[in-house]
């Protein structure tokens, strides 16, 4: 044999079972993954100051009220599409969601009589689900602090395109 195929030879040897290997490896990682969209069934989102979250919305009723700018409670149904909903899973999973500790909040501003939001999220699949009580308020990490307010923005987001669709079709 000369080089050339002593070398191809060599190189499809480590290559390929290597190839086959991490093939194998991510589609066990994947296909065993926690929190999958297959299996995706609601989330919730409630907000309000203190322990007062008056601001609610469920994907799978499609409940949905809030405290306008004039302090009225707004009631309505809001049915986000598949494809948001499907993008407000692949964002909780980039933001490490799934990591989050279940209760961010900082008690020591409620004791002070200084109010805060509380954020609640919830995301629900069949299996299991994942629940965060974040307080704006929240002292700790603050690269957590950042990934939770990127979480809330992206699905107040959501929510406000929605809204605007649903508007504008009327």
């Amino acid at each position: 044999m000369n080089k050339k195929v002593k070398k191809a030879f060599l190189i499809l040897s480590i290559a390929l079972p290597f190839l086959i290997y991490c093939v194998y490896y991510y589609s066990m990682m994947i296909g065993n993954a926690p929190y999958k969209f297959s299996e995706f069934k609601s989330i919730v989102f409630q907000y309000g100051t203190d322990d007062s979250l008056v601001n609610k919305w469920d994907s799978r009723t499609g409940e949905y009220q809030y405290l306008n700018n004039h302090d009225s409670l707004v009631k309505k149904h809001l049915h986000i599409r598949n494809d948001d909903l499907l993008y407000l899973h692949r964002k909780a999973a980039e933001l490490g969601f799934w990591n989050f500790p279940n209760r961010e909040v900082n008690d020591s501003l409620k004791i002070k009589g200084i109010k805060s939001t509380h954020y609640f999220i919830q995301f629900n699949y069949q299996r299991k689900s994942k629940t965060v009580m974040f307080d704006d308020g929240f002292d700790g990490d603050p690269k957590l602090k950042d990934a939770n307010e990127q979480m809330i923005k992206v699905i107040e987001k959501v929510l406000a395109d929605e809204e605007n669709r649903e508007i504008s079709l009327k």
